[in-house]
């Protein structure tokens, strides 16, 4: 007897299976490292529609001015600008102010065309000086 051999078809199909393994594996992969790669900073944002603070129970504040041309200027709370001083006259100023008066808050308002490193220069220098919290001042709009 003569062994018959039947010749088989090419198959057509393509076989899903082990992709759909691997992709099944990549997903659990992703799954669990995204929320280790997610980096950035917390911010506390301040709140738009704050309220005034009541004036009456603080100190007047201490204003630090930084002009376009990156000059300080200083309030000492009578409300007038004193002319141009120094980086060190200004942390001298600050310092006394708060010797006398250490709730005095101290805030920076910056010219919005002044180099953003002026105004963290004088934030650290603030710091360093002793002062714990400097607020930043802005426009309403």
């Amino acid at each position: 007897m003569a062994r018959r051999t039947k010749r088989r078809k090419p198959m057509a199909e393509i076989n899903v299976v082990p992709y759909i393994d691997v992709t099944l594996v990549l997903l659990i992969i992703f799954m669990i490292t995204a929320p280790l790669i997610q980096s950035g900073v917390d911010v506390d944002l301040p709140q738009a529609d704050a309220q005034p603070i009541d004036q009456e129970e603080l100190p007047t504040p201490v204003i630090i001015t930084i002009t376009q041309s990156g000059e300080y200027h200083i309030d000492l709370g009578n409300g007038e600008d004193k002319e141009a001083v120094s980086a060190q006259e200004l942390l001298l100023l600050t310092a006394a102010v708060r010797k006398n008066k250490p709730e005095t808050q101290v805030y920076i308002r910056g010219d919005k065309q002044v180099e953003y490193g002026k105004v963290v220069t004088v934030m650290a220098a603030l710091k360093k000086a002793g002062v714990p919290n400097v607020g930043l001042m802005t426009e309403n709009f």
